[in-house]
Parts: C-alpha cells; sequence; structure tokens
C-alpha cells in the first residue's frame, strides 16, 4: 500500500468519501427498520440493505473507487486482488466496467457461488491457500510478477473511503438520534471507512466493530496495542476469515472505533434467520455479524428506545451451507433445547416420558404446545435407556428448568443445549447394533408433522412391543419421518399387521434391508 506522507484525519477521510467514485457501479441501498426484531428487542433496529448491491455484498464500493483512480497505463495491465469472494465480485465487475482484466485469488474455502460469481463477471479466478491472508500472499506473487496493480481488499485510503459512503448514506437517509452504528470487521476496511465518516460527522453515534469469536484478530490487536496475527481462523464466516489485519485499518480502528464484541456461530445463525424473518433475504454469515452482536448488546446493557443500525454486508451464501443454518438457528436463539435423559428400559417408560413432555409448565415462557424437535433412542443397556431428546422453548435460560423438571420426576437429565459435542457429532450417532434387539422389526412412518402425532403413535401401540430403536428430527417439513425398531414376537405377527393398517401411518418396513443388516442388526 503506498503509504501517506502523514496520516489521514477524518478531515481528510470525509473529503475523500465525499468525492469517492462509486456510483457508476454501486447503488444506494435502502436504509430499513427491522419491524419484528425492533418489537422483540424493544428497539429501534435499522438495517442497511447492502446486500442489494449488483454483487450483493458492500466490496464493490471500494474497488471501484481504487480502480477509477488507476491511470490509463496501470489499467492497461491489468489488475489482481486476494479475496474470499465478495471483494473478488467487485474487482471483477468493476474491471469489466473500466474495460481492463482481472486475476482474482481466492482461498480454496471459497463458497462455489462466489467463485462462479467472479467468473461470471470476467474475472480470471485462481484458487490458493485455506484463508484470505495465504491468497493474500500468492496475489503478492503473482502482481510482481506479472506487473499487475494490486486492489488491496481493505488496507488502502480509496478502498476505506469507497465503503466510507455507506455511512454517508445511512446518516442522509436517518437523520433522528442514532445511539450505535454496528459493523463486522474483517481486514477492516468497511468500519475504518464508516468511523471516520460517521466522526467527522456526527461524533455521538457509538461505532461498534463485530467479529466472529474464532477470528477475532481486530480485537486482539487493539487490545495489545499491535497487529497480530493470528494461528488460525474460523471459516464460517468466510467473509471475515482473516487473520492479519491491514496496518492503515488498524490504527483508524483503534482510535475510532468505540468497542469491539465477538459472536458465535449459533448466535449468527439465529441472526440470519432474523434477517430472514423482517426481508424474506438470506444473508451469509459475516451479512449477520451487525445483528448478532445487536441483539447480544442488548441482551447485555438491557436497553430500551434506543435506535441501532447493522450493516447486512454481504448475501452471498452458499446454499448447501442452509442445512446447517437452520438447524443450528434454533439453538442460537435458545428456541429448541437439547437433552440426554435417562429412562428405566422397561416396557411403558416411553409413554410415561412423552406424557411428560406434554405436561411440561411454561417455565416463565408463553404456554403453548411444545413440540418434540427430535427423539433418538437405541437399546444398549438392560436396565437403562438414554434418549438424546430436542424440544421447542419459547425462552432463554429454560432448558437448565426442563432438565431439572426431568429429574425431580424420575428421569435423570443432562442439559446438552451448550455442549459443541452432542451439537456437532452426537446427536447423528445415536444408534448401532444391539445384542438385546431380540425379535426386532423395523419400519419408516410418515406422518403429518403437527402436536401429539407422537404420542398418538405411542399409544396405539401395544404393551408388550417394546421400542428398540427410534430416530427422529424435525426438518421443518409438512411430514415427519420415523425409523422405528419394535421388539415383536413372531406369534404376535397377524396382531402386528393389524395394528400397522389401523394406525393410519404410511410405513414401509425394513426388516430385509441390507443396510439395517450391516450397521444396526446383530
Amino acid at each position: 500500500m503506498p503509504k501517506p506522507s502523514a496520516p489521514l484525519l477524518p478531515a481528510d477521510y470525509l473529503k475523500k468519501i465525499l468525492t469517492a467514485r462509486v456510483y457508476d457501479v454501486a447503488q444506494e441501498t435502502p436504509l430499513e427498520p427491522a419491524k419484528n426484531l425492533s418489537r422483540r428487542l424493544h428497539n429501534k433496529v435499522l438495517l442497511k440493505r447492502e446486500d442489494q448491491q449488483p454483487v450483493f455484498s458492500f466490496k464493490l464500493r471500494g474497488a471501484y473507487n481504487k480502480m477509477a483512480q488507476l491511470s490509463p497505463e496501470q489499467l492497461k495491465k491489468g489488475v489482481i486482488c486476494a479475496s474470499a469472494g465478495n471483494h473478488a465480485q467487485g474487482v471483477a465487475l468493476g474491471a469489466h466496467k473500466l474495460g481492463t482484466q482481472a486475476i482474482i485469488v481466492m482461498p480454496v474455502t471459497t463458497p462455489g457461488v462466489k467463485i462462479e460469481a467472479v467468473k461470471a463477471l470476467g474475472g480470471e479466478v485462481v484458487l490458493h491457500g485455506d484463508s484470505y491472508s495465504d491468497a493474500y500472499l500468492h496475489a503478492v506473487e503473482l502482481e510482481k510478477k506479472h506487473s499487475l496493480t494490486f486492489v488491496h481488499p481493505f488496507d488502502d485510503p480509496d478502498v476505506i473511503a469507497g465503503q466510507g459512503t455507506i455511512a454517508m448514506e445511512m446518516l442522509r437517509q436517518h437523520q433522528g438520534p442514532l445511539h450505535a452504528v454496528f459493523v463486522a470487521i474483517g481486514g477492516g476496511g468497511l468500519i475504518s471507512g464508516v468511523a471516520n465518516y460517521i466522526k467527522a460527522v456526527r461524533p455521538e453515534i457509538k461505532v461498534i466493530g463485530v467479529q466472529m469469536s474464532d477470528s477475532s484478530a481486530m480485537m486482539q490487536s487493539v487490545q495489545k496495542g499491535k497487529r497480530v496475527t493470528l494461528n488460525d481462523v474460523g471459516l464460517f464466516s468466510d467473509g471475515t476469515a482473516v487473520k492479519l489485519v491491514g496496518e492503515e485499518t488498524f490504527r483508524i480502528s483503534r482510535q475510532l472505533v468505540d468497542e469491539f464484541m465477538t459472536v458465535d456461530t449459533d448466535a449468527v445463525c439465529a441472526a440470519i434467520k432474523d434477517v430472514f424473518v423482517d426481508t424474506r433475504s438470506i444473508v451469509e454469515p459475516a451479512g449477520a455479524l451487525a445483528v448478532a452482536a445487536i441483539k447480544q448488546y442488548v441482551a447485555e446493557h438491557k436497553t430500551k428506545g434506543e435506535t441501532y443500525a447493522a450493516i447486512l454486508c454481504g448475501a452471498n451464501m452458499n446454499f448447501d451451507r442452509l442445512r446447517f443454518v437452520a438447524e443450528r438457528a434454533e439453538v442460537g436463539e435458545e428456541r429448541e433445547a437439547l437433552f440426554a435423559v435417562t429412562i428405566p428400559e422397561e416396557r411403558g417408560s416411553f409413554k410415561r416420558f412423552c406424557a411428560l413432555i406434554g405436561d411440561l409448565p411454561a417455565f416463565g415462557g408463553s404456554k403453548s404446545p411444545r413440540n418434540v424437535t427430535e427423539f433418538n433412542y437405541r437399546m444398549s443397556d438392560a436396565d437403562k435407556a438414554h434418549v438424546f431428546v430436542g424440544l421447542t422453548t419459547s425462552s432463554k435460560g429454560e432448558s437448565g428448568k426442563i432438565a431439572a423438571h426431568f429429574s425431580k420426576h424420575g428421569f435423570q437429565a443432562l442439559d446438552l443445549t451448550h455442549d459443541e459435542l452432542a451439537k456437532e457429532h452426537i446427536r447423528h450417532m445415536v444408534g448401532g447394533s444391539s445384542a438385546l434387539a431380540q425379535d426386532e422389526r423395523l419400519l419408516r412412518f410418515v406422518f403429518p408433522e403437527r402436536p401429539g402425532a407422537l404420542m398418538k403413535f405411542l399409544s396405539a401401540m401395544r404393551p408388550g412391543w417394546n421400542i428398540s430403536l427410534f430416530h427422529y428430527r424435525n426438518q421443518g417439513a409438512d411430514y415427519g419421518r420415523i425409523l422405528v425398531g419394535l421388539q415383536v414376537p413372531r406369534a404376535d405377527n397377524a396382531a402386528f399387521k393389524q395394528f400397522l393398517e389401523t394406525l393410519g401411518y404410511p410405513c414401509v418396513e425394513e426388516t430385509q434391508n441390507p443396510v439395517y443388516r450391516l450397521f444396526l442388526q446383530r
């Protein structure tokens, strides 16, 4: 990065922001109220919709402003950048607009949707390394080798000024009270631009930087008073996975950012859902960091009646990741609680336990039907059964009260709501073969996903038939799918056939399935 003769002040950046060339390619995006979230938090939440840019991210602002300052000779030779994806699209679009060639070095971990988007805009993609920092080092080598101009994603005054136009728009769009603006931080280009403009124009507004708890390079650098290189970064929020922040962005953030926060993966997943509920748009993890931080800030400070703005900085979400986001969003919002429950290995205990679930108190939340979201069990012990259970909740901190209620009624319970091993792995591993499951028959059932369907199934079963396997996970569909193992003596085959006919749920018997015989039967 070319070093200025003296550090630029907010007044200097103000001039650069006011004169930035961004609107050849960028749009002025709306600043919209998040009505549902505002109602829940008892504070006004505004969303700066940078997800609506042509490349679904704010990054084209800074990239184009930098490239628009280049000489004709520089443009003729071409440009190069390193990016996790969003800056790459901005450079590719800018290069196309200015008639130059762009080489984009991207980490191999970059979502496919971003790679394809860059190629569609005419950029030449080179995949290298696991993070932005790895890609950056390779891009510097190619820059020297081919005499290209490097377009830095964050550590450049012209890039910073381009990103600062977001703050210019926000303060023009909302001229009333604004207590804080929450900004995601990767390398620091966005928050540097936003902080410079806000502190030059309305210094009373707090600027709060947000990072993932496993990628907090800027926060750690500010705390230690020097730039810190992280050994590793979490890749869930790939847009902010930066090991080393910029020199200029560090200087600015250290001086102008009022506060730093970190959020975890579950909180970000919950925030993605919150944004969807209010906008019907799906932002990427980096785009939801600011919203997750607002929720956390309100919970910590117990504020009411204040106004906060969150920059939805990107929406380049890989579709395949939505499965994970949907699953973790409920836990992140504490709308789902997970338990390991020990019940007696005896006939009727399943039914008793389900009846207890149906009669659970509200514990301070709304008394609405409590749905079973997950129910996994495999017979493994002659005396005790260990069941993995998921339940909907209506208020934070409810999981501990539910676990205590189970224990009070004779079912030993372990609260797994905040256990990473349970959430990531164990829930998928309940099963295996069982030497105790004699005369076992395996069936797949489909039934309407509504409260009470599970109890209806259990109530219709004969007391003499023991459940040896049970696997259910709510997938958000209209129909639930359950895999059940039942110990049915051969003498009861006729009665069992009649039971299946009268139950009224479509089912397929899988007792002869080779997969069942290989993995679940001895």
